[in-house]
């Protein structure tokens, strides 16, 4: 296997090509717009694009803050055929920091936060809407590092609080924030892309949900797949409003069987494609995947930052992949959300470029520059990819960091 080490600016630089293409066996998980890990992620990073865009308005620059760290934690409702309603509230511990003002202006930190939860769940869960309790652990604190010698303020005291933007230190040079590392992987295999479009389908805005109103968001899809069958365990809620009884509750999940079939037809043809639909059903028992807000977030379950799908959109323990929590980190510096989105791009057009399979790795050392990674590892499975041409990819992909926090700040990103 050829390998080639090399440097990029004070970057070292590793590719490797003719690396084995990965085999057709899959496992991948996605988790719908309802599931309450999705809700944590989402709800973080629309926290963080709201408070990004106060301060680019009002102050000219991204201030420090970090929401990554939020969670919900579910309610308590009660569920028949026909009715239901929530009987406690969904909690959301807004954890994290974030500068409350700059230059002695304050910066109307909670208004911002409490305006975007609610307009959060009014759109993507209207039921939840009026039973929500917000819990505000949002600090100021300064980074490790602020040592006292004396009078004087330590420079790194000022971070979250600042007199100007000028004390902001990647005004000047963008600086890693953390030891740690992004991941990205190119192509998707059919099944992988398969997953991600059947979950969308159940759980976003599209003709089946739109004409079955009882469909809920809370959707959640592990798949197997070995090249020629593909075995899937489908949850799909049904609210209960639109729901009257238990033979309905049947029909419609025979409904939702039957579009499951036609969407396999259509995108895995000539492959047996199997699935289970809400496993833990009893239904001659009435213990069914009935909900009144069509997510288990209403009734005691719990979503936190960081563990729902991964930056590409799926949880895929077969491929290379990293366990952060990318939604909610700050869009300037934060490798756990930056390097991720990037080895995810440059993966993408090391496949274009190579018509194989291309792996990423960006390995950060905290302190570093943010455009020179302390380690960049590249495998391909083309046995001849040009390494100039690799090398003149990834010099590009390095160049991109002012660009790629403007796409998140302005919501051209969207992490699934």
């Amino acid at each position: 296997m050829p390998r080639t080490s090399t440097t990029i600016g004070n970057s070292h630089l590793v590719i490797e090509t003719g690396r084995a293409t990965p085999d057709a066996t899959t496992i991948v998980e996605r988790k719908g717009l309802g599931h309450p890990d999705t809700l944590a992620d989402h709800l973080a990073e629309r926290l963080s694009r709201a408070y990004s865009h106060y301060t680019v308005q009002h102050f000219g620059a991204v201030l420090h803050h970090n929401f990554d760290k939020l969670a919900l934690l579910g309610g308590a409702s009660e569920v028949r055929y026909g009715a239901g309603g929530m009987t406690s509230p969904v909690r959301v511990l807004v954890n994290g920091r974030a500068a409350p003002m700059c230059g002695g202006e304050r910066i109307p930190v909670k208004e911002i936060i409490e305006a975007e939860v609610r307009a959060f769940f009014g759109e993507r869960l209207p039921e939840v809407l009026n039973h929500i309790d917000i819990t505000f652990n949002i600090t100021s604190n300064s980074s490790p590092g602020a040592v006292l010698t004396g009078d004087g303020v330590p420079d790194r005291t000022r971070w979250f609080n600042p007199r100007s933007i000028d004390d902001l230190r990647e005004r000047r040079v963008r600086l890693s924030n953390d030891t740690s590392l992004g991941t990205g992987w190119a192509p998707e295999n059919p099944f992988e892309s398969f997953v991600r479009e059947l979950v969308d389908h159940f759980s976003g805005e599209s003709d089946f949900t739109l004409a079955h109103a009882w469909c809920g968001s809370d959707v959640k899809l592990m798949g197997y797949w070995d090249g020629e069958r593909a075995d899937v365990v489908l949850c799909v809620p049904q609210k209960s409003r639109h729901v009257a009884s238990r033979a309905e509750y049947v029909r419609n999940a025979e409904s939702v069987l039957a579009e499951c079939q036609r969407l396999a037809a259509l995108r895995m043809s000539g492959a047996e494609t199997r699935f289970r639909l809400n496993a833990r059903d009893v239904p001659e028992k009435d213990e069914l995947y009935l909900t009144y807000t069509g997510s288990s977030i209403e009734s005691g379950d719990e979503g936190v930052v960081g563990r729902g799908n991964r930056v590409n959109g799926l949880i895929t323990p077969l491929r290379p992949m990293n366990l952060e929590g990318a939604n909610g980190k700050n869009p300037v510096y934060h490798v756990g959300k930056l390097y991720n989105i990037a080895a995810q791009r440059l993966a993408s057009r090391l496949h274009e470029a190579t018509a194989g399979h291309a792996e990423v790795h960006l390995v950060s050392t905290t302190g570093q520059r943010l455009d020179e990674p302390w380690r960049i590892l590249v495998r391909l499975s083309a046995p001849d990819a040009e390494v100039d041409k690799v090398q003149a990819l990834v010099a590009e992909i390095l160049t991109e960091f002012p660009a790629l926090t403007d796409e998140l700040v302005s919501d051209g990103i969207v992490l699934s």
